[in-house]
């Protein structure tokens, strides 16, 4: 930040042009540096060099992260004018990833031209070299008339001259024969020099392909179209098998060229098995489950004997030491194998794995408090292929994204959790399944966000006063008023201990709002009737001067998957008091919808800060109520349900002792009269 700060100070002193020439508005624009300086003095960009194509996916993931941010910023933003230009700034950063995702095929057709040239050359080599044949037969025959043919009248012998002019024009196509050979070298050497580049481009974009798979999770988006990718893969495996006729046609081997395509071709080979559809990434063992895998090159896969994928599953140890001599067994598979098919019309060769399950698994020794939701498998696909044109077959295997292994319904939630850290805070090209045990809060609030919005499938975010609460929750600070952004959230904050006076972690409770909200709440929150994550303190705040009847919809803070209305009310004194309700759960919402439930009760009336309740709410209002008939049927009195707001004592109602807790009640409406349920 500090950086920036100098450096603003200076950029009033100079022209416009140069600060044009410093942030460039079409790739890094001013408003990019200003509004995420901090962010951006704190990452290591020394580590980056151009000229390390190696780098893409870290340069692309970090280029995802600096766009979320923004993101985040310019959601948060009060000013119209700043959210919308930070808004407008981040689609075009998104438009360019996508633009960049796969590198300008250019590079491959000219890889390919290069290539025909090579072949061009080697035609007029041969063309010379006939030609250089039939002239040094022809000089061989001319030399032998000169030896026995008679001298002429003027002692010139003509042959002489006519041997002359062979042996410069031979002395000419030799000289031209080699000159075109070093040409076809330079050219050759050339080619592979360039497929390599285009190579370990391909093989940096499987790997963002894989990342950004990978990033799906926590709701990051995704194209997972692998077309592309394989018309380049095809492309050069084929430019490979040129190159390397190529190097046989020629008189002499050349070891070096020929090792360095025999090495690429390997490595491409091994490189085009990817998984297309993941497991999921919580199995339960005895469950059944799928998944596909799809070979880049099947239609280059030599015809005859099929080729089957096994699979198997690993621990994060044997993880590590892929290509190693196996370790033990640690788990069991059931139809553990699959053929890989060609489908012509969507031009795929996939093997998929339909009713897989795992019987059983073996866990590794656990550390301290380590559950077993924290352990992290994986699925390892390995096969033999031979690609036609190659003699040799090859071994491949490609590992699936980690997986954690649960016995028990019970444990689905932690067991999601320990994915959702690894998928958000993991880094590219990590040592499996190594993630960091703290990370920033902006980092922390950027995934609830990404993974809320992306579960709910809405595109209202979380806003300011939802991540200042959840930082507040999180780190047990209600009072704290200051940015949360910097500091550091760990594993145990998020997932293993419980919250104070709770039973429950915080991604517990989390993971319980967004469920509630995905199947109960989607419209309301989308249309920002709901307020959502909010503290006590602000939200006497809020609705203290408001008038009675005012209420607000949020999140209990209390218990896990529960939404409250708080309302202001008149005290005994005459003052105005906040109450709050018994929060609505799943089960609740599944017999009267929460429309209905506002409805009912005449307690509120405007939803903060003062849109009138039926205004707002009149499009989920049902018809006579949830479950109501509205004519007997079968000779029984109809009935309906509706909602009643009224008090509880938790002991004696004594003057000293009560305490209300404000309820609500489902009462069954029977000809006007209501019966208790």
């Amino acid at each position: 930040m500090a950086q920036w700060i100098h450096m603003s100070q200076m950029i009033q002193c100079l022209p416009h042009e140069t600060v044009n020439n410093l942030y460039p508005p079409s790739a890094f624009p001013i408003e990019v540096r200003h509004f995420l300086a901090e962010w951006i003095e704190n990452q290591r960009w020394d580590d980056f060099a151009l000229e390390k194509v190696e780098q893409e996916s870290q340069a692309r993931a970090l280029l995802d992260q600096t766009i979320s941010l923004l993101q985040s910023i310019a959601q948060e933003n009060a000013n119209v004018v700043d959210r919308m230009k930070l808004m407008q700034i981040s689609r075009n950063m998104v438009r360019g990833l996508v633009l960049s995702a796969f590198p300008s095929m250019q590079d491959v057709d000219h890889l390919v031209l290069n290539v025909l040239d090579v072949q061009e050359i080697r035609q007029k080599m041969h063309q010379l070299q006939e030609e250089l044949n039939w002239e040094r037969q022809n000089y061989e025959g001319l030399q032998g008339e000169t030896h026995k043919g008679p001298i002429q009248q003027n002692g010139l012998d003509p042959t002489n001259s006519e041997v002359q002019r062979l042996q410069n024009h031979i002395q000419q196509l030799e000289y031209n024969v080699k000159e075109m050979a070093t040409k076809r070298f330079q050219l050759l050497k050339k080619c592979v020099d360039c497929l390599d580049q285009c190579q370990t481009r391909l093989i940096s974009r499987l790997k963002a392909w894989r990342w950004e798979q990978h990033k799906a999770t926590i709701g990051h988006p995704f194209d997972d179209n692998l077309n592309p990718l394989q018309t380049w893969c095809e492309q050069l495996l084929g430019v490979n098998g040129k190159l390397r006729q190529e190097l046989m046609l020629i008189g002499e081997p050349i070891p070096e060229l020929q090792d360095r395509l025999r090495q690429l071709l390997q490595v491409l080979i091994q490189s085009s098995l990817v998984v297309e559809k993941q497991p999921p990434q919580v199995i339960k063992t005895q469950s059944k489950f799928s998944t596909t895998v799809r070979y880049l090159l099947g239609e280059k896969v030599a015809p005859g004997k099929p080729v089957v994928l096994k699979a198997q599953i690993i621990n994060e140890l044997q993880a590590r030491n892929l290509g190693s001599v196996p370790g033990d067994n640690v788990g069991e598979l059931i139809n553990n194998t699959a053929i890989l098919e060609h489908n012509t019309s969507s031009k795929s060769t996939c093997a998929t794995f339909r009713n897989m399950s795992i019987k059983k698994i073996k866990r590794a020794d656990r550390k301290g408090s380590e559950s077993v939701t924290e352990e992290k498998f994986a699925l390892l696909f390995s096969t033999e292929i031979t690609i036609t044109g190659c003699d040799t077959p090859y071994r491949i295997q490609m590992i699936s994204l980690p997986v954690v292994v649960i016995v028990h319904g019970s444990q689905d939630n932690n067991a999601l959790a320990t994915i959702i850290w690894d998928c958000a805070f993991s880094e590219p090209d990590r040592v499996p399944f190594v993630v960091p045990e703290r990370v920033p809060w902006r980092m922390m609030y950027s995934t609830l966000n990404s993974k809320f919005t992306a579960e709910v499938q809405t595109n209202h975010n979380l806003d300011q006063y939802n991540q200042h609460f959840l930082a507040q929750k999180i780190f047990d600070k209600p009072d704290f008023a200051d940015d949360f952004s910097n500091i550091m959230v760990s594993w145990a904050q998020f997932n293993k201990e419980v919250l104070p006076g709770r039973p429950f972690t915080f991604w517990q409770w989390f993971e319980g709002v967004m469920d509630l909200t995905k199947k109960h709440l989607k419209t309301y929150w989308s249309q920002g009737l709901i307020f959502g994550f909010i503290g006590k303190q602000h939200l006497h705040l809020i609705l203290k001067d408001r008038p009675n009847g005012t209420f607000l919809l949020r999140f209990s803070d209390s218990e896990i998957g529960g939404i409250t209305i708080a309302y202001v009310s008149a005290s005994e004194n005459g003052g105005q008091k906040i109450q709050n309700i018994q929060p609505f759960t799943k089960r609740d919402l599944e017999i009267r919808s929460l429309g209905d439930r506002i409805r009912d009760i005449s307690h509120i009336t405007h939803l903060y800060p003062e849109y009138p309740k039926h205004e707002v709410f009149k499009g989920f209002y049902s018809g006579n109520g949830l479950h109501a008939q509205t004519s007997p049927i079968g000779g029984y009195i109809p009935v309906s349900l509706q909602t009643k707001v009224g008090t509880q004592y938790n002991c004696c109602p004594t003057s000293e002792m009560k305490a209300l807790k404000y309820t609500s009640s489902i009462y069954v409406i029977i000809e006007g009269k209501s019966l208790y349920s």
